[in-house]
């Protein structure tokens, strides 16, 4: 029997913990630049089910978060539309780090240094179980969707584009 790996506390299971979340943690070998096609593969599972967290920026450079499937990217064109602003775009690495707290590469929406509002990609709420960022890097949490509106009040948004 494989022993499971000991996964160390980050600002994000605290917060799930917290909020009486419940998940599974997946921890996998992570690779620069690999994304989500990489953890995706390690814990075989579809990249679609495996939930990408982008730190953005509107036109006044206020920052929030879009949560997107691994195999779609952010039509920041329809997405300055829905919430509704006049352009979005991402931040730089270490301006994305400042607002979150995390690496990139490393980033959850759970646990932010920084309250911003969080917009995730409607059909990511279909899913019956979705792999997002656990708060560090080669470590993903499986959780219930549902808990990206219930717990960070994420409003739905339609802005992704197959890759």
């Amino acid at each position: 029997m494989a022993k499971k790996e000991h996964v160390s506390e980050t600002p994000a299971t605290q917060f799930l913990r917290k909020h009486g979340v419940v998940f599974s943690e997946h921890p996998y070998a992570y690779q620069e630049h690999g994304g989500t096609s990489v953890s995706s593969g390690a814990l075989g599972v579809p990249e679609h089910d495996v939930i990408k967290t982008l730190v953005m920026q509107d036109e006044a450079a206020r920052p929030l978060i879009v949560l997107m499937h691994g195999d779609c990217k952010v039509s920041t064109k329809n997405l300055a539309r829905a919430i509704p602003c006049k352009s979005v775009e991402p931040c730089k690495p270490d301006v994305a780090q400042r607002h979150s707290g995390y690496l990139v590469g490393g980033t959850s929406p759970f646990g932010i240094r920084k309250v911003m509002p969080v917009y995730v990609e409607e059909s990511i709420l279909q899913l019956d179980k979705i792999y997002i960022n656990g708060g560090r890097r080669g470590y993903l949490v499986g959780i219930d969707p549902r808990v990206l509106v219930d717990v960070l009040q994420a409003q739905p948004v339609n802005c992704a584009i197959a890759e």
